[in-house]
């Protein structure tokens, strides 16, 4: 990334952006099982057909889905499928963290209670 310009790095950023708004990513995730047209996606996310539309809109705009109009319905699609590697890397990542993060905390809780052992027998 150390050579993009600021116009780039602008794209970039909106490319995560589009990631960064959970139900996207749950939108995706129902995509993820193939095809699905607008209704088919609402009732399976819980979420109202306008917000679906506008969530679409923007993955759309993006180059993260595509659509297919097949009579008065469109079909929407994974257009990239290397998101589910990116997203696959960075739950990887958080699970590792929250990994480190628990054993860190496993061993305070054993110091604390050490600690408070050798107090209280002083």
């Amino acid at each position: 990334m150390k050579n993009l310009d600021e116009d780039a790095l602008a794209l970039v950023a909106r490319y995560f952006g589009a990631l960064s708004v959970p139900m996207r990513l749950k939108i995706l995730s129902q995509l993820r099982e193939g095809e699905r047209n607008v209704g088919e996606i609402t009732a399976a996310t819980g979420c109202t057909q306008a917000n679906v539309s506008k969530h679409l809109a923007v993955l759309a705009q993006n180059g993260l889905v595509a659509k297919t109009q097949r009579g008065t319905s469109a079909y929407y699609r994974f257009a990239d499928e290397s998101v589910y590697r990116l997203c696959e890397l960075v739950c990887d990542q958080l699970d590792r963290r929250f990994a480190e993060e628990a054993e860190r905390h496993r061993g305070f809780g054993e110091a604390a209670r050490a600690a408070v052992g050798r107090a209280i027998t002083g």
